[in-house]
């Protein structure tokens, strides 16, 4: 059976959030987007999901709310690329589009890496293939 992630992030503009994931190389997926929720593919089995920050917190128990901006960081979404030069290509357009670069590229922990955070703060770590 085949297994499919979505990766579900608020946010607070949907354009300019769409923006930003289209200018990575995303693409739109119509079917799965709607006024309130922009469906983008990044691969074949996994999704980025951009929810307006109410349709959001529709699917949140107790009270809690999305944390958009914060200086707190819950996840950190490592995402592998083809190459150390597609790493330091995504670093260059998130500024582009409205992004910035959260940590530039580090050898750390014996391996190289770089992460970006998208307009609403969310964390994406890049790394070239690994090895073993």
């Amino acid at each position: 059976m085949s297994q499919k992630l979505f990766v579900n992030l608020p946010v607070r503009s949907l354009s300019e959030s769409e923006r930003f994931y289209v200018g990575l190389g995303l693409k739109k997926n119509e079917r799965f987007s709607s006024r309130d929720a922009t469906a983008l593919q990044l691969t074949d089995s996994i999704s980025v999901m951009l929810l307006a920050t109410p349709f959001f917190e529709g699917f949140l128990v107790e009270g809690d709310t999305a944390h958009l901006r914060s200086h707190g960081k819950e996840v950190l979404n490592a995402l592998e690329l083809k190459s150390r030069a597609e790493v330091e290509r995504w670093c260059v357009l998130a500024v582009s589009y409205g992004g910035t670069v959260y940590r530039p590229g580090v050898e750390q922990h014996g391996m190289f890496s770089a992460a970006i955070a998208d307009p609403d703060g969310h964390v994406w770590e890049l790394l070239p293939p690994m090895e073993g």
